[in-house]
């Protein structure tokens, strides 16, 4: 573990290879999983907010799973999620040349909006939990993801590298800055965590 200020960092996050290849894993991140994506109280509020613009970006059985359910809804530990089409993919998703998207993220591209996308979801694999005295960021290895571990072990990225721009969303420019340099010492300081 590395703490920075208040936050904790499991070192998976800068020690392990990753870099997404969704021509690979086909974007199966979207699809599998115990509930919807987990949403932030205030990404609620966008999510209603955001609803008549993203709307349009949907296939029709997103559009109908979120009129059924609502643009987010309570899982089976009561937190907020996206709901989900049946118990398959995300409501948001899009799919182009059969790979799930993010249709938030599409109408995000396309300047309709400015939210990007849920920070859960622009953070994968990696999660941030809120704790009374800390806060934890983890990586988590899920065997969906073995492309992108082979990918980023081919490229030479790490996990923090790969995320830089949802980390920086989620903890800030100046300890993002504070995390590379741990990882740079972290290598300078143990041969074998060394970049090959």
């Amino acid at each position: 573990m590395l703490r920075i200020d208040d936050t904790i960092f499991s070192l998976d996050i800068l020690e392990k290879k990753f870099c997404c290849d969704l021509p690979a894993c086909q974007g199966n991140c979207c699809r599998y999983g115990d509930s919807g994506a987990p949403l932030a109280d205030q990404e609620v509020a966008i999510l209603d907010r955001i609803w008549p613009e993203v709307k349009p970006y949907l296939r029709p059985e997103g559009i109908a799973a979120i009129e059924e359910k609502g643009c987010s809804i309570k899982d089976f530990e009561n937190d907020n999620v996206t709901p989900l089409i049946g118990d398959a993919e995300c409501a948001y998703t899009i799919i182009k040349d059969g790979i799930l998207l993010c249709g938030i993220e599409k109408a995000w591209s396309e300047g309709k909006i400015s939210f990007q996308k849920p920070l859960s979801c622009h953070l994968f694999p990696v999660r941030v939990k809120n704790y009374s005295e800390f806060k934890a960021v983890n990586y988590v290895e899920l065997t969906i993801c073995s492309p992108a571990r082979r990918n980023g072990e081919g490229k030479g990225l790490y996990v923090y590298e790969f995320l830089r721009e949802p980390l920086i969303r989620a903890i800030g420019n100046e300890m993002y800055d504070d995390l590379c340099i741990a990882a740079a010492e972290l290598r300078k300081n143990n041969p074998f965590k060394k970049r090959k």
